[in-house]
């Protein structure tokens, strides 16, 4: 069971509908083997809000395409077997996805739920900081992709590393 807070910027139109984020989302929790109820907050913002967040949490002062908080984890021992786990908050911002989606050859669409992945995948643990990270959440958020229905012929990620001012390390 998932269970979702959405929020909705009135200047930020997500290009996938609500009922596709949210397979997607329960798509990655079973790709995860992900059992008990979570609870996840997803917000739909525009690059002012994102740029904010970014240098809050980042200490980035530029928008972002997507952003996760974690909160808990699904193996923590702490939550008692029949707790649901708060996995956190993922920040999307459609208007800078869709602008790099030409950089990437997709399509804002495919775009934006390759980042979704991205984010749920973070609130799972995953993480790219060195290539043996970058591997194992590459390849999990290929697996997932596969699994989801697009219009494109095929969704595929590739990892650059950035520094912590977004350039490529």
């Amino acid at each position: 069971m998932l269970t979702i807070d959405w929020s909705f910027d009135e200047a930020a139109r997500a290009p996938i509908h609500q009922d596709e984020m949210l397979s997607i989302l329960k798509t990655v929790l079973a790709h995860d083997g992900v059992c008990r109820p979570c609870f996840v907050s997803v917000s739909i913002v525009d690059d002012d809000a994102m740029r904010s967040a970014n240098a809050t949490w980042r200490g980035i002062d530029a928008p972002t395409d997507v952003i996760s908080l974690e909160c808990e984890h699904p193996d923590d021992p702490g939550l008692a077997a029949d707790e649901p786990c708060e996995l956190g908050d993922i920040l999307l911002a459609p208007a800078h996805i869709e602008r790099q989606s030409a950089d990437f050859g997709t399509t804002p669409s495919d775009e934006f739920r390759i980042m979704l992945v991205h984010g749920m995948l973070h609130l799972l643990g995953y993480d790219h900081l060195d290539e043996k990270e970058a591997g194992l959440m590459e390849s999990a958020e290929n697996e997932i992709l596969m699994q989801i229905e697009t219009d494109a012929p095929a969704l595929t990620v590739e990892f650059t590393r950035h520094d912590e001012d977004g350039e490529d390390a």
